[in-house]
């Protein structure tokens, strides 16, 4: 018996503890489903819309207690006009960035088999729109809280998560007018971001330094937009998207290998519009990096890439058409300058590069 005592002893002790912990045990209430869903669905001349919230986030945000109240007619109906107050106050539609109003809403309906309350509304809309926005943020006392959308046109279905990070959600409707929304959108951007990214026009600057005929030009501008064009349709589509922190030192490395190349030409066949096209695979890749941050409309994303892409194009040509000028007049009046100015042109070429590659690298968590 004697042998028993310390596994008595530690039996007991350990009972003891856990009656200990159970006493001081604060219940805690859970969150039991963070989410919000919306069913938008596009009439000619309406939007209409069901709005289903569980009771747990309408019952904190009203004051609520206890919140299964929501879930019996007489109390939903007492609340009724707080419940519509509420929403009415936190979700906007736009139409062509035209406010489409507060909407008619109708009493909210108890759901006890999903612990939610739905809610139905109808907003006008105008003839024809191009695009709609819906925007706001169900509840944001909740970080997690999210607000899943389904948006209807006909037989199409387009899905959106709305939350604390991405409080709007755009659509682009199936029509004339919804896909020149989308060149409206997405051609600036594409002008926007060839003119902001200084690695994109380095490696365009480096391949017109040692000049050429218009001719020679245009094929090297072509082959850089045709593989681009390859590459970013591709990782925009999901089907091929290498690391960001492989393909923003690889575009250092273009510009780096762009000025070698310079300073090593010799009189012989003009490869310029193989490099380009070789490395506009990669540059491809670092456009599409900037395109998945933006708002893509999934029922429009072969229209979205052609807008990108041309305006990526009108950027490229504007910038060819400055820079080729310049050099050009620059070797016609005196030719030595000319080619003391590619010599040059090249070496910074190569110094900014190699930065780049550097910083990537070594200070921005890139991996080669």
């Amino acid at each position: 018996m004697a042998a028993d005592e310390p596994m008595v002893i530690q039996r007991n002790v350990i009972g003891a503890l856990t009656v200990l912990c159970l006493s001081l045990a604060v219940p805690v209430t859970a969150h039991p489903v963070p989410f919000t869903f919306i069913d938008v669905r596009l009439q000619p001349g309406a939007i209409d819309l069901t709005l289903v919230a569980h009771i747990f986030d309408v019952a904190h945000d009203l004051g609520i207690q206890p919140q299964e109240q929501l879930l019996q007619p007489g109390p939903l109906a007492a609340r009724g006009n707080d419940v519509i107050q509420l929403f009415r106050d936190r979700l906007h539609f736009t139409a062509d960035d035209q406010p489409l109003g507060r909407g008619e809403w109708s009493a909210p309906e108890p759901i006890p088999e999903r612990q939610s309350i739905r809610l139905r509304a109808r907003f006008a809309l105008p003839p024809s729109p191009g695009r709609v926005e819906l925007a706001g943020v169900m509840f944001p006392y909740d970080p997690q809280h999210r607000t899943f959308l389904n948006f209807y046109e006909g037989d199409a279905l387009t899905q959106a998560i709305v939350d604390k990070d991405r409080n709007r959600f755009e659509y682009f409707t199936g029509t004339r007018q919804g896909v020149l929304e989308v060149l409206r959108r997405f051609i600036p951007s594409g002008v926007h971001h060839i003119l902001i990214g200084p690695d994109h026009l380095l490696f365009l600057v480096g391949l017109l330094l040692l000049g050429g005929s218009i001719r020679q030009l245009l094929l090297v501008v072509t082959a850089f937009t045709a593989a681009h064009s390859i590459t970013l349709s591709l990782a925009a589509l999901g089907m091929l998207m290498p690391p960001a922190s492989a393909i923003e030192p690889a575009i250092a490395l273009s510009v780096v290998y762009v000025g070698a190349d310079n300073l090593l030409v010799r009189e012989g066949r003009d490869t310029r519009a193989w490099i380009a096209f070789a490395f506009g695979l990669i540059h491809g890749f670092g456009f599409a990096n900037v395109l998945r941050d933006m708002d893509l409309p999934a029922r429009a994303l072969g229209w979205t890439l052609f807008g990108f892409n041309l305006g990526v194009e009108i950027g490229q040509l504007g910038v060819v058409a400055i820079v080729a000028s310049a050099l050009a007049w620059v070797r016609l009046r005196n030719p030595v300058v000319g080619t003391r100015l590619a010599f040059v042109g090249s070496i910074i070429v190569i110094l900014a590069g190699t930065f780049w590659f550097v910083e990537r690298v070594f200070y921005s968590g890139g991996a080669v």
